[in-house]
């Protein structure tokens, strides 16, 4: 059986062997009938944005400030690469077709069957509710046929479970517990929408991106780095909350900061930084953030009225140095949004499943290694130990690129890779139009 905390790559070529899938299986499976599609009272956010499956209620994640993330360190850095093709790519627009046509078969066949249970489901166990399990993974391809259908909980069922995790951004721990029954209840009809909705975004990026850029996938909270049309590393990333939004757009990576200056943003001062002054008028000095008037007079936290906006008419500044929310790296883009590509100093947050915590600026884990090869690309000399002796100096450097790179910040849900996986991420900004406005996603969650 696998062990739930194996790296990605491992974990793919594990789940073929122990499925008994082989490569392209996804299509033969897909012709597999099954009685028809019971009710849907799931949807597509709440099966994705909890980091695991649960037995008990979860606090709502994301409610503290952009600086006050209680992390830890020694987060395991770059992943392996399996698939040298990004995302963004003419072969992905490919493999996005021949997953429509698979998926459309599907939905032709009568679908796939409800997981209803209202137990949390693992292996060694046996209950009526495994035998749709096991139909439904059949369905998807995720299981081979021969498998078989019964009650039992096996190792199949168990790295089945695990491959539909991986495929829908859930913690592949082989358990079915709240957040995996959600997402294998969404329809294929909905599904099959999210597919063509996203075909159509991939391929118009895909007409335009050049053979080197950066690629930040705010659904999936992903970065690619792409040097001559093959993915040179992959980056787990922290984007914007639903409330504060990561920007979807194309723009040029131009300059690093090292050891950077935080300036506050206006809309972080008015949700954030009013609201903690008025508990605790400590708060800035706690935190090394300095107030300055736009004539660069330093003022007094006396001097403002804590209970009104006046703090939007000042800049706040955080030093750099250890607890500065942009760590010890900044990379700018040219945009109006006043984000960024940015470090964090704290790194827990990178091994969660739900990573939408930021206010709109994107946390790179291993953000030195992309450095290295933003410099370096034009500049040689900018070693990785050299980006790690600057970092450590504490000396404030700002170094302009001597020839921008691409960065996109995309916003795709669904994709299908070289192997016939097809993947699925939550629509967390509500951009694919898979549900009214008048379905409360949480109302509908609470009542699983």
């Amino acid at each position: 059986m696998l062990a739930p905390l194996l790296n990605r790559s491992k974990l793919a070529l594990a789940l073929v062997v122990s499925t008994g899938l082989s490569a392209g299986m996804m299509s033969a499976q897909a012709q597999v009938k099954v009685p028809g599609l019971l009710s849907y009272s799931g949807n597509i956010q709440q099966a994705v944005t909890e980091p695991a499956p649960v037995v008990t209620e979860q606090p709502i994640v994301g409610q503290g400030t952009e600086w006050e993330d209680t992390f830890d360190e020694g987060v395991s850095s770059l992943e392996q690469i399996d698939f040298v093709a990004p995302i963004i790519s003419k072969q992905t627009t490919q493999y996005m077709i021949d997953a429509i046509l698979d998926y459309e078969r599907i939905a032709l066949n009568g679908g796939w069957p409800e997981v209803s249970t209202k137990k949390v489901l693992r292996i060694g166990m046996r209950a009526p509710a495994i035998a749709s399990l096991r139909q439904r993974l059949i369905v998807s391809g995720d299981m081979a046929q021969h498998a078989g259908v019964s009650e039992v909980f096996d190792s199949y069922v168990d790295s089945a479970v695990r491959r539909f995790q991986l495929r829908h951004g859930l913690t592949p721990d082989g358990v079915v517990g709240r957040a995996t029954v959600i997402a294998m209840n969404v329809p294929v009809e909905v599904r099959l929408q999210q597919l063509r909705t996203n075909l159509e975004r991939v391929s118009a990026l895909a007409d335009n991106v050049s053979d080197t850029y950066v690629n930040v996938n705010i659904p999936a909270a992903r970065i690619e780095v792409v040097e001559n049309g093959r993915v040179r590393s992959r980056h787990t990333a922290v984007v914007g909350k639903q409330d504060r939004q990561s920007p979807i757009l194309s723009s040029a990576i131009y300059e690093v900061n090292f050891n950077p200056y935080w300036t506050v943003p206006v809309s972080i001062i008015r949700k954030d930084l009013i609201p903690k002054m008025q508990k605790d008028p400590q708060y800035l000095a706690k935190n090394n953030i300095h107030i300055f008037d736009w004539y660069g007079k330093e003022k007094q936290w006396q001097e403002i009225d804590w209970n009104t906006d006046e703090a939007t008419q000042y800049r706040f500044t955080q030093e750099p140095g250890e607890g500065n929310s942009m760590g010890s790296i900044r990379i700018n883009f040219n945009n109006t949004h006043q984000v960024y590509l940015h470090d964090t100093p704290e790194q827990s947050l990178f091994g969660e499943g739900y990573r939408f915590h930021s206010s709109g600026c994107v946390r790179v884990q291993n953000v030195r290694e992309l450095v290295t090869w933003l410099l370096g690309s034009t500049t040689p000399e900018w070693t990785r130990s050299r980006v790690d002796a600057t970092i450590n100096s504490g000396e404030r450097l700002d170094v302009k690129m001597k020839s921008r790179i691409p960065l996109h910040l995309s916003y795709v849900t669904a994709w299908a890779l070289s192997d016939g996986m097809v993947h699925f991420r939550d629509d967390i900004y509500d951009k694919d139009g898979l549900y009214s406005a008048s379905v409360d996603p949480l109302a509908q969650a609470s009542a699983q």
